[in-house]
């Protein structure tokens, strides 16, 4: 049996894989079960092996991407969920421990990523966003929020759509942020407008969107333009920490929806204290961040070398406590445990649908590449230990009613 069957023999009790290796042979593993997937791979070339066990999620990434590790049964989705699923988070807490030496070295390599100062801020949103609006398009809803959807398929039913989702999600916060007619919002991390041009037409607020992406940027002009309302949405390519010291105390609400996930932990506390700086003594900010659901981590290689360079997933812990030391009350915390699966699969869905267009303006590599970033992501929030944090912060206990029974029913006349 070869190594990688050893690792396979002891992971894989429900669902099946049958491994071919380079030389024809075959071996399979686990059972058949419902509700498992039952996967068939094939190992071009006996280097696969040895990629995978020096690094196995790097190393299956990059063995798949090049071509060098082939599904033949089933998709790179299943697969991921196959593995994942047999080895949930859940199970006695957490994943084995890897070893000392690779912990101390993804842990090294993890810390140095995520020092983003205010170059390198930019070049990492570059990185990621910077790759052409077209991409986006393909996959994203029809506004374009590209983080976690709010999945109420009570009121809508099993057939909700991605659209319905991400309007949802928009209604969520707004009702969080308690606006009122005649303030001033600071939308961080705006993306392509979408969030900023909403709160506008709900209550006729004046947004400021903020972004380091060049291409988000133009698309956000682009659209405020389109709508009519450039005067009262802007949007700026400026970083918080310079906006902070030209804009402090300015602000009666903060959102921040996908951003914070790129702060990095060495900029934690710099994060919040910008934020209340920004703020009026009233004022009030939604945080809505991917989070973990155990302490603080690390950021595998894959995500830091092809996906979010800088990036970290914040445990709630490391949140908090960052936040305390400038006066932001956390007046609520809400933890979405399976929205983003449910939006990650969508994105899934849609990007395998535009495959051919998808390789038209990148290439087959890429593709591979982005497939595993979704099918990793799912696998992750449905098994693993990721979930999504709506922290609601504010500077004066008294700028919010006492209960929070206001939320759902400025939800409900939003989306009604």
């Amino acid at each position: 049996m070869s190594i990688l069957g050893r690792f396979l023999q002891s992971v894989i009790e429900k669902g099946s894989i049958r491994v071919t290796h380079a030389d024809g042979s075959t071996e399979s593993f686990g059972t058949p079960t419902d509700g498992y997937p039952d996967i068939g791979i094939r190992l071009a070339d006996k280097g696969v092996i040895r990629q995978i066990l020096l690094d196995p999620r790097l190393g299956a990434a990059e063995t798949f991407m090049d071509g060098r590790l082939i599904v033949e049964q089933g998709d790179i989705m299943e697969l991921v969920q196959l593995l994942r699923a047999n080895r949930p988070f859940e199970r006695g807490g957490r994943l084995k421990e890897p070893g000392i030496f690779k912990k101390f070295r993804d842990h090294a390599a993890g810390s140095l990523d995520r020092i983003n100062f205010l170059g390198r801020s930019k070049s990492n949103v570059a990185h990621h966003y910077d790759i052409g609006n077209d991409l986006y398009d393909l996959f994203l809803d029809d506004d374009l929020q590209y983080s976690c959807a709010y999945w109420d398929f009570d009121q809508h039913g099993p057939d909700m759509t991605l659209e319905q989702a991400q309007a949802d999600k928009k209604a969520h916060i707004a009702a969080k942020l308690d606006l009122k007619p005649g303030q001033r919002v600071l939308d961080i991390g705006c993306g392509w407008g979408g969030m900023a041009l909403y709160l506008h037409r709900l209550t006729g607020v004046e947004v400021l969107g903020i972004t380091l992406s060049e291409e988000q940027l133009k698309r956000a002009r682009e659209r405020a333009e389109k709508a009519g309302v450039a005067d009262k949405v802007k949007f700026e390519l400026i970083d918080y920490r310079d906006l902070a010291q030209r804009e402090a105390g300015k602000f009666d609400r903060i959102v921040s929806v996908g951003m914070f996930e790129h702060v990095g932990t060495p900029q934690f506390k710099t994060f919040f204290r910008c934020c209340a700086n920004l703020m009026t003594d009233d004022g009030v900010m939604l945080l809505h961040t991917i989070g973990r659901m155990g302490g603080p981590g690390t950021t595998d290689a894959f995500t830091r070398k092809y996906i979010f360079p800088g990036g970290y997933i914040p445990a709630l812990s490391e949140t908090l406590a960052a936040s305390e030391q400038f006066r932001l009350i956390a007046t609520d915390v809400e933890t979405l445990r399976l929205h983003y699966a449910f939006t990650l699969r969508e994105w899934y869905k849609r990007t395998v649908h535009n495959r051919e267009k998808i390789i038209a303006l990148y290439d087959e590599r890429f593709y591979r590449m982005w497939t595993f970033y979704l099918a990793g992501a799912t696998a992750a929030f449905e098994n693993g230990g990721m979930c999504n944090y709506q922290i609601q912060f504010s500077r004066n206990r008294h700028a919010l009613p006492l209960t929070r029974d206001y939320i759902g029913e400025a939800e409900k006349n939003m989306t009604a």
